[in-house]
């Protein structure tokens, strides 16, 4: 399982205790000197969860996912989300993935992988996750879309950004969209950096705009 640096594993295992026979990926793809060899699964399965339990990440466009087939190189491969929601492997061709956690696209996978593969093991990991963003504009040194990690806050944003020398850094705000009308959340960064007036260091949500005067 493939995890991502300094945050909690992205990746469930998804278990099936199929017993029929079905053919190695060999057979399907019509070798005839090919034989079926049983692999035995790992000691345990576990599922590792990142965010909170009633609230599992959700897979999106442009995330790089890993999938891994247990004993099957030829099924293992990192690969984007496409724009349109699918990713491609071979034998099961275009699959859903956006919209999904990584448990209900490895559920999907091993239903598929059934055909050819015999009780398929499949983990499915999020690599990198960029389809969540927050957007920064005005007076920093780095505009522009911000992939959103956990937890993230506006002061981590504009320490990574950095601000020129015409900043207003007084009157710094967030501009957010709650339920189709826009708050305008302030930010003092002057007070954020002495330590003061910590309710202002936000922590931001998906979508959200940094704005810097």
């Amino acid at each position: 399982m493939v995890l991502l640096p300094g945050a909690p594993s992205l990746g469930w295992t998804q278990t099936d205790e199929a017993t029929d026979k079905k053919p190695t990926i060999a057979e399907a793809k019509g070798d005839p000197t090919s034989k079926t060899t049983a692999a035995s699964p790992p000691a345990a399965a576990t599922m590792q969860r990142i965010l909170t339990p009633d609230a599992p990440y959700i897979i999106g466009v442009d995330d790089v996912l890993h999938i891994s087939v247990w004993k099957e190189p030829e099924l293992t491969s990192t690969l984007p989300v496409r724009t349109d929601g699918m990713i491609s492997l071979p034998l099961v061709n275009d699959v859903q993935a956006a919209g999904l956690s990584p448990m209900q696209l490895a559920a999907s996978l091993t239903d598929k992988l059934k055909k050819y593969v015999d009780e398929p093991r499949v983990t499915v990991a999020v690599e990198q996750m960029n389809h969540q963003r927050v957007y920064v504009i005005g007076e920093v040194l780095r505009h522009g879309p911000i992939a959103l990690t956990r937890d993230m806050t506006v002061l981590q944003v504009l320490a990574t950004c950095g601000l020129t020398q015409f900043a207003n850094s007084k009157k710094i705000y967030v501009l957010r969209s709650v339920n189709g009308s826009q708050q305008k959340l302030p930010v003092n960064y002057k007070r954020l950096l002495k330590g003061q007036a910590m309710n202002q260091d936000i922590t931001l949500k998906e979508g959200d705009t940094v704005i810097v005067p």
